[in-house]
């Protein structure tokens, strides 16, 4: 946080720093608002809190308007650090919990509304899809005014007891707003924050202008005491994952919430069985009555 103790290209106490990542008096920008560049910062401490809350201070804005801008921010908490790679700026096949801030839309069918919220927990076994905004390994997502804006914006991270809750403070409310809530998330202890952008043939300028971690006092179960945290491989409990309905590339179909036209279609089908049934049934019923008055 300000006043940072370090300039330009200098190194930070606690902090290093790759790429385009400058620091100056009121900001660290991640990426200056130019075609492929892209930074990284990452603290040299790892985290073994059991519970903890991560509050990010930043902001990205640019002279590209409309779809005219991109690629986005993304915060880490992983078991690598300082690895550059394709993923908005660090390393693909990662361990440990992405937050994604996505401000442009690759697929170019998608039905979401850009600037994108998501997050994704990976053992090292998952690859992000770029082409597809990272929409098979989603675990759940939101929509959030992020980008231009002439107030400050926030986005906090929670881990505490197996639940991970990611809440916004864009709207200049000063007051948390909910985007993602999932339980059943196991992440060990002793891997590293960061946090990284990218940008490729449309840019902007990404900024973190303060990263505050809090210790959550969270009482645990006894059994947890025998558990080696960092042991633990990063993973989610979930049957299936709870994004919107698309078919995947498996032919399976996905499960997630339903869209006001999918309600519709429902609603409409229930009711054509309705009178479906209704008719089979007074026809039957009809047939039956006349069978009765021809046997008396």
């Amino acid at each position: 946080m300000k006043p940072y103790q370090g300039a330009g290209s200098a190194a930070m106490p606690l902090w290093d720093f790759q790429g385009s990542t400058m620091v100056t008096s009121q900001y660290v920008r991640l990426t200056p608002d130019e075609r492929s560049r892209e930074g990284s910062i990452w603290n040299r401490v790892p985290c073994f809190l059991k519970d903890w809350e991560l509050h990010v201070h930043f902001k990205i804005h640019g002279a590209g308007k409309k779809n005219l801008h991109g690629d986005g921010l993304a915060l880490w908490y992983t078991q690598e650090r300082l690895v550059p790679g394709p993923v908005f700026g660090s390393r693909d096949n990662f361990h440990g919990l992405a937050i994604f801030l996505d401000t442009y839309p690759n697929d170019e069918a998608t039905e979401r509304v850009f600037p994108y919220i998501s997050a994704m927990v990976n053992n090292g076994s998952l690859t992000y899809d770029h082409s597809k905004d990272g929409r098979w390994t989603e675990l759940a997502g939101c929509t959030a005014e992020i980008r231009n804006q002439n107030h400050d914006t926030f986005l906090a991270v929670r881990y505490s007891r197996g639940r991970l809750t990611v809440m916004t403070d864009v709207e200049d409310k000063n007051e948390w707003k909910n985007c993602i809530d999932i339980a059943g998330v196991q992440l060990p202890t002793g891997y590293f924050f960061g946090a990284s952008a990218g940008t490729g043939d449309l840019s902007d300028n990404h900024d973190i202008i303060s990263m505050k971690l809090f210790q959550l006092m969270v009482e645990h179960p006894l059994e947890d005491d025998t558990v080696d945290w960092t042991k633990i491989e990063p993973s989610v409990s979930l049957l299936k994952s709870p994004k919107d309905n698309v078919d995947d590339p498996t032919g399976n179909f996905r499960s997630g919430p339903l869209t006001g036209w999918k309600v519709f279609l429902l609603l409409l089908c229930a009711l054509l069985g309705i009178i479906v049934c209704a008719v089979v049934g007074a026809v039957v019923f009809q047939k039956r009555q006349e069978r009765n008055k021809r046997f008396y």
